[in-house]
């Protein structure tokens, strides 16, 4: 089955994923190995990856995983963990821009954004030119889930953070049809993307496919080609398989395939078939 276009892009922008995922199986031989990715939004491309030193966190490995990439024409979207004034000027300065999650580990950055949604200060002229919403409702997988974005470029020149123009707020309310159980969920968010640039109905977009990093590489990752399960466990070999199925996955991505287990099936019925899908196109 083949693949629909990438999610989440602004004509000429291109959004990716930072996120990181531990290789579980390692630890029943005492050893960790987390990796962060850097991830294609849409189509699941992996662009890059590095491993996290065992006395270090993501927060010191993504610099050299954005390290010496020219960031012009990308939005970057990233976890609560990851919003930090060094990172996001980093991207700024090599060209790009960056969307990031704020929670209560900014305690100022996330007061301002919630102070401002909870006041709702626009009038009528104000929110027409400051102020913006979207909502949207989805039924799938026994659910129905119902987003609400705002956005406001109110706080542009208050907060003490690099290059930001608009501050996000994401309602998410999910409800399980079978014992309509509703939960509630509110989540804020900045951007370096100017309104020009991005309203809130592309802003919704964009912070949606994040999750193409969770749900096309490391679920992935972890079901169709059980890496948690793997018993590789010496020297480098683990990162190497890492790396390896992160390969095999963006070819089956850039050859358009929706389904990886479909893919692995096709290729592994044919050596002739994989040889070209690896660019052995001489092969009869």
């Amino acid at each position: 089955m083949k693949e629909t276009a990438p999610e989440g892009d602004l004509p000429g922008l291109q959004g990716q994923s930072i996120d990181g995922k531990t290789v579980r199986g390692l630890r029943r031989y005492g050893r960790s190995l987390h990796l962060v990715s850097l991830v294609r939004h849409g189509s699941g491309v992996v662009l890059n990856q590095v491993a996290v030193s065992n006395k270090s966190n993501e927060i010191t490995a993504v610099p050299q995983l954005l390290a010496k990439r020219d960031l012009t024409g990308t939005v970057t979207t990233m976890d609560a963990l990851l919003t930090q004034r060094s990172l996001c000027q980093q991207i700024l300065n090599q060209g790009g821009h960056y969307l990031v999650a704020v929670k209560r580990n900014h305690p100022s950055l996330y007061n301002d954004i919630a102070l401002l949604f909870e006041g709702q200060p626009w009038t009528i002229h104000e929110k027409t030119r400051e102020y913006q919403s979207v909502r949207s409702c989805q039924k799938q997988h026994g659910r129905i889930e119902i987003r609400m974005l705002e956005t406001s470029t109110s706080l542009a020149d208050y907060l003490d953070w690099p290059g930001v123009s608009q501050v996000l707020l994401r309602h998410s309310q999910r409800t399980i049809i079978s014992s309509g159980k509703t939960t509630n969920k509110i989540t804020y968010a900045i951007t370096s993307l100017p309104r020009q640039q991005a309203n809130a109905d592309q802003l919704a977009a964009i912070w949606r496919a994040h999750w193409t990093i969770e749900n096309k590489v490391h679920y992935v990752r972890d079901v169709t080609f059980g890496e948690d399960a793997c018993h590789v466990r010496s020297g480098r070999a683990p990162q190497a398989l890492a790396a390896f199925r992160n390969a095999v996955l963006s070819l089956f991505r850039l050859n358009r395939w929706r389904s990886i287990p479909d893919a692995i099936d096709f290729y592994s019925a044919s050596l002739d078939r994989t040889l070209k899908l690896v660019g052995f196109s001489g092969c009869t």
